[in-house]
């Protein structure tokens, strides 16, 4: 492997997809830059960048790795390495929607950038794979991730005796596998009360995905009037009255009917009436009985099978950045520490993902990230290093030689 050289660091490179000045006009914006001194809003964010790519997991790790580099450092926008205590104080006082609004308005620029990245339809696009392709529309996963943390250090976090978290409440556009709105709150909140904020907003004609935990029949009421599909499990035990069936049993289909919501508080919340779908769908190479509800009626039964499976891609994604980015040693206890560490990750999900669409990387995301983070410090092409990676370097061919084949002194015992 010998990628081309290059005269700046890989992660100069990286952070180079930033646009110039939007770190300092944001700092500005949420007055973060009155809170800063020798360490700047731009050092910050190069700081917990850098504590993503390398894995880092303690405010030391980031600190003294920085100051061994700090060279390179000084070219990536004039970046200080952070001293402990600045790296810590910077993560409590400085407002986290700082890092929010950044990661929104890059995912912006990048799109304009290069329309195909956020488009749905572009060609080897990096969208879930296990998604129906027959749907034209826009399908979006919601679910949500409990992020562990310490109980006797977090109190904002506590949402049980001796457990405290945090959850990542997130809408999934399938078709780019890429975040359309992302919640960061305590996990005190059941998922249900959440669903509103994150569906708000959707348009008419879209679909969302979603599992049982996030059943509010007012929102799904609200969804409906809005004029979007929605597709989900039902509660075991929710009271309905069948109305009508829809279309007969077929196959692994063992019920399609129309029915009316028949409990004290949901028969209120939803006038209209709901589609059943009770269906054998294979989990783990196992047939297991499922039955979901639907506010469409058009619908093919085996493709609402279908779109719900397909929700397993927000799970994919969830299990790609913990176990890539660094979502579980936390570089800080107050609230404003984790959404500042939180909101980065998903700032540097979304460069490497911007980094797989510009070389092509048909690769698991797993090792473009390890395949980045052996070079950080080196002065490599980072394309080239990718191209390496995946086998596309120039490699030396062989000679076929049939003096090759036998010991020094034996060749004209067998040549013709």
């Amino acid at each position: 492997m010998s990628p081309q050289r290059s005269t700046l660091t890989v992660i100069n490179q990286f952070f180079k997809f930033i646009p110039g000045h939007l770190i300092t006009k944001l700092a500005r914006k949420h007055q973060v830059d009155k809170k800063s001194r020798s360490f700047s809003p731009t050092s910050h964010v190069v700081a917990l960048m850098y504590a993503q790519l390398a894995h880092s997991i303690s405010l030391n790790d980031v600190c003294d790795s920085l100051r061994n580099h700090n060279g390179s450092l000084g070219t990536l926008r004039g970046a200080t390495p952070p001293s402990r205590n600045g790296l810590s104080h910077a993560n409590k006082v400085r407002d986290a929607a700082m890092a929010e609004e950044l990661f929104w308005t890059v995912k912006e620029h990048l799109e304009k950038l290069h329309p195909q990245f956020g488009c749905k339809t572009r060609p080897g696009g990096k969208g879930y794979k296990g998604l129906p392709r027959r749907f034209k529309r826009t399908i979006n996963a919601v679910d949500s991730s409990t992020i562990k943390l310490v109980a006797n250090c977090l109190d904002w976090a506590k949402h049980r005796r001796q457990k405290a978290a945090a959850k990542m409440h997130l809408r999934l556009d399938l078709g780019t596998f890429l975040p359309s709105f992302i919640l960061v709150k305590s996990a005190r909140n059941n998922d249900a009360i959440e669903a509103a904020e994150v569906c708000a907003g959707m348009r008419a004609g879209e679909i969302v995905v979603f599992d049982k935990a996030y059943v509010d029949f007012q929102h799904l009421s609200a969804l409906n009037q809005r004029g979007i599909f929605w597709v989900t499990r039902a509660k075991e035990n929710m009271l309905y009255e069948v109305v009508a069936e829809h279309t007969p049993p077929k196959g692994d289909i063992v019920r399609d009917v129309e029915i009316r919501l028949t409990g004290q508080k949901t028969s209120i919340l939803y006038e209209g009436t709901l589609r059943l779908v009770e269906a054998y769908v294979e989990v783990q190479s196992e047939k297991v009985l499922m039955t979901f509800i639907t506010n469409n009626f058009t619908w093919m039964p085996s493709s609402i099978c279908d779109l719900y499976k397909s929700r397993w891609g927000v799970e994919v994604f969830f299990k790609e950045i913990k176990q890539t980015l660094q979502l579980a040693d936390f570089m800080g206890y107050s609230e404003n520490a984790v959404k500042w560490q939180v909101w980065i990750a998903m700032l540097v999900y979304l460069l490497l993902r911007y980094v797989s669409f510009l070389s092509g990387w048909r690769g698991t995301f797993n090792r473009l990230f390890t395949a980045i983070r052996a070079v950080l410090w080196s002065f490599l092409d980072m394309m080239d290093v990718l191209k390496c990676c995946q086998g596309e370097g120039r490699r030396a061919r062989m000679r076929a030689s049939p003096e090759h084949c036998y010991l020094p002194g034996f060749e004209g015992l067998f040549l013709p």
